[in-house]
């Protein structure tokens, strides 16, 4: 029987002793049967869902496990931790359930910025109730009720604690830089979120979990939870994509390829590809939309969540009236390929 996932890593622990982070270099999604028999041996895992807390010692047999398997890099990082003071961690994830632990919601959102997994592409329900509010600081993470002892003892060894931000979600270079990126800002992307190849994220972009792009695209605007950019699309300065974490719905918000979200503009359904929304322009779900035909002449109104998924479209206020009028969108995105030469 196949199983979901399987990582092996490091955890900080609070002064209770129980993790509030994990961090796993080379996360294996659908581990083969052998792979999960043999650390079954090793471990004494059996089955379902598990984290289970690993003795360095325990890691050269991990190490001998992976490289069974051909996986060189867990086998690598095995043979280190088998020399380091740091609290190890194993998960084995059975099947993709709602995550009950720590690590396993760690797991799952580096799943997704490893581009193991696409956004939505797992179970994620429940995570902010699993997660603590964590001080990410120069010395690690800290558990925010001991954050003030931690700095007065700091500052008794004439040291500071630089505290970068306080959150439930760390950001995620500080886990992995995915391949072919560029991030200007890079408190600006959460953990959790899928960057993909030849994407270029600018100074005020932002990309929160469980969300992302597909591939080339420039993103200087926001994309919310649940978001999922297509390829060759551009996401304006100022513009936004609106989540559902907040009240926004049940409607999924994604936005095709070769798309343009105009700067300062807003988006509240899906797009298809090779549409624009102009600048300034905030479309939900329940606008009016006037149409328009090939030659501009009106052709009855629409509410936007009747146009979710069309291609080919151009929104525009009209400077007039004030009216939404689409009509079809005769150029498609083409962003500067110098730029995103990652």
């Amino acid at each position: 029987m196949s199983t979901f996932a399987l990582a092996f890593g490091t955890a900080t622990k609070n002064r209770d002793q129980k993790i509030i982070e994990a961090f796993f270099p080379n996360p294996i999604l659908n581990p083969s049967d052998d792979l999960v028999s043999v650390i079954g041996a090793i471990t004494g895992y059996e089955q379902g869902n598990q984290v289970i807390e690993i003795k360095a010692e325990m890691s050269e047999y991990l190490a001998a496990a992976f490289n069974g398997a051909n996986d060189s890099a867990n086998a690598d990082f095995a043979t280190a931790a088998a020399k380091s003071s740091q609290p190890l961690v194993l998960v084995i994830l059975a099947t993709d359930d709602a995550p009950q632990s720590v690590a396993e919601g760690y797991l799952k959102l580096q799943l997704i910025s490893h581009r193991l997994v696409k956004p939505h592409g797992l179970i994620l329900d429940g995570i902010f109730g699993l997660l603590h509010n964590i001080a990410w600081t120069n010395k690690g993470a800290i558990d925010l009720p001991e954050l003030s002892d931690r700095q007065i003892e700091a500052r008794l060894k004439g040291e500071t604690i630089t505290v970068d931000c306080v959150d439930k979600f760390p950001k995620m270079v500080d886990y992995i830089v995915p391949s072919g990126v560029r991030i200007a800002d890079t408190s600006r992307v959460r953990l959790g979120a899928h960057v993909g190849q030849g994407t270029t994220v600018m100074h005020e972009g932002f990309i929160n979990f469980n969300a992302g792009t597909a591939g080339v695209s420039m993103i200087e605007g926001r994309i919310s939870a649940g978001v999922m950019v297509g390829e060759g699309t551009d996401i304006g300065g100022g513009a936004s994509t609106m989540g559902t974490l907040s009240g926004g719905g049940k409607m999924v918000i994604t936005i095709g390829e070769n798309s343009l979200l105009g700067a300062n503009a807003g988006l509240g359904i899906p797009l298809g590809n090779r549409c624009t929304i102009e600048a300034g322009l905030y479309i939900t779900a329940g606008s009016k939309v006037k149409m328009l035909d090939n030659e501009g002449k009106e052709a009855g109104y629409a509410k936007a969540r009747e146009l979710a998924n069309k291609d080919d479209l151009l929104f525009r206020r009209n400077s007039m009236t004030g009216q939404i009028e689409c009509l079809v969108n005769k150029s498609a995105v083409e962003l500067n390929s110098m730029l995103h030469s990652n």
